[in-house]
Protein backbone atom coordinates (compact mmCIF):
# COMPACT_ATOMS: atom_id res chain seq x y z
CA UNK A 1 0.00 0.00 0.00
CA UNK A 2 1.50 3.41 -0.91
CA UNK A 3 1.15 6.23 1.72
CA UNK A 4 1.14 10.28 1.30
CA UNK A 5 5.23 10.10 2.23
CA UNK A 6 5.60 7.28 0.01
CA UNK A 7 4.70 8.94 -3.13
CA UNK A 8 7.43 10.96 -5.29
CA UNK A 9 7.93 14.90 -4.75
CA UNK A 10 6.65 17.25 -7.24
CA UNK A 11 6.67 20.42 -8.04
CA UNK A 12 4.67 23.02 -5.49
CA UNK A 13 1.61 24.18 -7.14
CA UNK A 14 2.76 27.59 -6.70
CA UNK A 15 5.40 26.87 -9.64
CA UNK A 16 3.71 24.23 -12.07
CA UNK A 17 6.07 24.66 -14.31
CA UNK A 18 9.12 24.09 -12.53
CA UNK A 19 11.33 21.48 -13.93
CA UNK A 20 12.12 18.36 -12.14
CA UNK A 21 15.65 18.68 -13.68
CA UNK A 22 18.30 20.88 -14.56
CA UNK A 23 18.87 20.55 -18.86
CA UNK A 24 21.96 20.38 -20.08
CA UNK A 25 22.03 23.82 -21.25
CA UNK A 26 21.47 24.89 -17.50
CA UNK A 27 23.95 22.01 -16.34
CA UNK A 28 26.72 23.41 -18.36
CA UNK A 29 26.36 26.66 -17.36
CA UNK A 30 26.50 25.59 -13.42
CA UNK A 31 29.62 23.78 -14.48
CA UNK A 32 31.25 26.87 -16.34
CA UNK A 33 30.32 29.01 -13.18
CA UNK A 34 32.27 26.43 -10.88
CA UNK A 35 35.07 26.18 -13.13
CA UNK A 36 35.44 29.50 -12.85
CA UNK A 37 35.53 29.63 -9.31
CA UNK A 38 37.90 27.51 -8.70
CA UNK A 39 39.93 29.07 -10.96
CA UNK A 40 39.76 32.64 -9.70
CA UNK A 41 41.96 34.30 -6.90
CA UNK A 42 39.66 35.06 -3.83
CA UNK A 43 40.23 38.23 -2.10
CA UNK A 44 39.97 36.01 1.13
CA UNK A 45 43.79 35.13 1.09
CA UNK A 46 43.49 32.68 4.14
CA UNK A 47 41.41 30.20 2.36
CA UNK A 48 43.76 27.77 -1.04
CA UNK A 49 42.09 26.80 -4.08
CA UNK A 50 39.99 23.98 -2.71
CA UNK A 51 38.50 26.08 0.25
CA UNK A 52 41.04 25.17 3.20
CA UNK A 53 41.99 27.42 5.67
CA UNK A 54 45.65 28.17 5.51
CA UNK A 55 48.62 30.34 6.74
CA UNK A 56 49.37 32.42 3.91
CA UNK A 57 52.84 32.23 2.66
CA UNK A 58 54.62 35.71 2.85
CA UNK A 59 58.22 33.56 1.98
CA UNK A 60 58.61 35.61 -1.02
CA UNK A 61 57.45 39.31 0.43
CA UNK A 62 59.86 42.15 1.03
CA UNK A 63 61.34 42.52 4.42
CA UNK A 64 59.72 46.43 4.92
CA UNK A 65 59.10 48.45 8.05
CA UNK A 66 55.39 48.20 9.07
CA UNK A 67 52.96 50.31 11.41
CA UNK A 68 49.29 49.80 12.01
CA UNK A 69 47.24 51.91 14.71
CA UNK A 70 44.62 50.65 15.75
CA UNK A 71 41.89 52.14 18.38
CA UNK A 72 38.71 51.42 20.40
CA UNK A 73 36.64 52.62 22.78
CA UNK A 74 35.30 51.33 26.47
CA UNK A 75 31.72 53.25 27.30
CA UNK A 76 30.50 53.26 30.88
CA UNK A 77 28.98 54.91 33.51
CA UNK A 78 30.08 58.57 34.83
CA UNK A 79 30.94 57.27 38.38
CA UNK A 80 32.65 54.30 36.87
CA UNK A 81 34.76 56.53 34.90
CA UNK A 82 35.60 59.18 37.93
CA UNK A 83 36.64 56.08 39.46
CA UNK A 84 39.30 55.24 37.19
CA UNK A 85 40.35 59.09 36.54
CA UNK A 86 40.91 59.34 40.56
CA UNK A 87 42.55 55.81 40.77
CA UNK A 88 40.34 54.83 43.45
CA UNK A 89 39.03 51.55 41.83
CA UNK A 90 39.89 48.86 44.06
CA UNK A 91 42.40 46.93 42.13
CA UNK A 92 44.32 50.09 41.85
CA UNK A 93 45.86 51.75 38.63
CA UNK A 94 43.98 50.56 36.07
CA UNK A 95 44.98 52.62 33.42
CA UNK A 96 49.02 51.14 33.71
CA UNK A 97 47.60 47.81 34.09
CA UNK A 98 45.66 47.97 30.80
CA UNK A 99 48.67 49.37 29.26
CA UNK A 100 50.58 46.02 30.37
CA UNK A 101 47.87 44.04 28.94
CA UNK A 102 47.74 45.79 25.90
CA UNK A 103 51.25 45.04 24.82
CA UNK A 104 50.86 41.70 26.07
CA UNK A 105 48.76 41.47 23.83
CA UNK A 106 49.51 42.58 20.85
CA UNK A 107 52.93 39.97 21.78
CA UNK A 108 50.59 36.90 21.80
CA UNK A 109 48.20 37.70 18.72
CA UNK A 110 49.45 34.74 16.91
CA UNK A 111 48.48 32.59 19.81
CA UNK A 112 44.67 33.71 19.80
CA UNK A 113 44.28 34.05 16.15
CA UNK A 114 45.06 30.62 14.27
CA UNK A 115 46.13 31.59 11.05
CA UNK A 116 48.07 34.89 12.24
CA UNK A 117 52.05 34.98 11.39
CA UNK A 118 54.52 35.29 14.96
CA UNK A 119 55.88 38.15 14.59
CA UNK A 120 59.36 40.11 16.26
CA UNK A 121 57.56 43.04 17.41
CA UNK A 122 59.76 46.26 17.27
CA UNK A 123 57.59 48.55 18.94
CA UNK A 124 54.02 48.36 20.74
CA UNK A 125 52.47 51.64 22.20
CA UNK A 126 49.39 51.76 24.22
CA UNK A 127 47.98 55.20 24.73
CA UNK A 128 44.59 55.57 27.02
CA UNK A 129 42.76 58.51 26.91
CA UNK A 130 39.51 59.45 29.65
CA UNK A 131 37.09 61.17 27.71
CA UNK A 132 34.16 62.22 29.33
CA UNK A 133 32.05 62.76 25.81
CA UNK A 134 31.92 58.78 25.73
CA UNK A 135 31.83 58.38 28.92
CA UNK A 136 34.62 55.95 29.04
CA UNK A 137 37.97 55.54 27.82
CA UNK A 138 39.64 55.40 24.28
CA UNK A 139 42.28 53.08 23.87
CA UNK A 140 44.87 53.66 20.66
CA UNK A 141 47.84 51.39 20.13
CA UNK A 142 50.36 51.69 17.68
CA UNK A 143 52.18 48.44 16.53
CA UNK A 144 55.43 47.88 14.66
CA UNK A 145 57.56 45.65 13.01
CA UNK A 146 60.17 45.32 10.77
CA UNK A 147 59.29 41.52 8.07
CA UNK A 148 57.27 40.41 5.39
CA UNK A 149 53.58 40.74 6.63
CA UNK A 150 51.33 43.52 8.47
CA UNK A 151 50.56 44.43 12.00
CA UNK A 152 47.17 45.13 11.92
CA UNK A 153 45.97 42.38 13.63
CA UNK A 154 48.77 42.63 16.85
CA UNK A 155 47.24 46.32 16.66
CA UNK A 156 43.47 45.44 16.86
CA UNK A 157 44.39 42.58 19.27
CA UNK A 158 45.55 45.27 21.61
CA UNK A 159 43.48 47.41 22.24
CA UNK A 160 40.71 44.31 22.71
CA UNK A 161 42.71 42.90 25.20
CA UNK A 162 43.43 46.64 26.87
CA UNK A 163 39.61 47.21 27.22
CA UNK A 164 38.90 43.90 28.39
CA UNK A 165 41.39 44.37 30.93
CA UNK A 166 39.67 47.42 32.03
CA UNK A 167 36.12 45.72 31.98
CA UNK A 168 37.59 42.99 33.96
CA UNK A 169 39.07 45.52 36.90
CA UNK A 170 35.95 47.82 36.79
CA UNK A 171 33.34 44.86 36.09
CA UNK A 172 32.63 45.29 40.01
CA UNK A 173 30.95 48.64 39.78
CA UNK A 174 29.86 48.66 36.15
CA UNK A 175 28.93 45.28 34.66
CA UNK A 176 26.73 47.10 31.68
CA UNK A 177 30.30 48.41 30.61
CA UNK A 178 30.15 48.54 26.16
CA UNK A 179 33.66 47.70 24.16
CA UNK A 180 32.68 49.71 20.72
CA UNK A 181 34.40 51.31 17.84
CA UNK A 182 37.31 48.85 17.59
CA UNK A 183 39.01 49.63 14.29
CA UNK A 184 41.72 49.87 12.20
CA UNK A 185 42.97 53.80 11.44
CA UNK A 186 46.16 53.29 9.45
CA UNK A 187 48.88 50.92 7.98
CA UNK A 188 51.63 51.11 6.32
CA UNK A 189 54.50 49.10 4.87
CA UNK A 190 54.13 46.11 2.23
CA UNK A 191 53.39 46.45 -1.20
CA UNK A 192 49.89 47.55 -0.36
CA UNK A 193 51.77 50.54 0.95
CA UNK A 194 50.01 53.11 3.07
CA UNK A 195 46.21 52.93 3.96
CA UNK A 196 44.20 55.36 6.13
CA UNK A 197 40.57 54.84 7.00
CA UNK A 198 37.99 56.83 5.47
Amino acid sequence: MTTDQDAPLSPPAAFPNAPDALNASDASRVSDASAASATSPSPLTHFDASGQAHMVDVGDKAVTRRVAIAQGDIAMRAETLALIAGGTAKKGDVIGIARIAAIQGAKRTSELIPLCHPLALTRVTADFDIDPAIPGVRCTVRAETTGQTGVEMEALTAVQVGLLTIYDMCKAADRGMTITNVKLLEKHGGKSGAWVAA
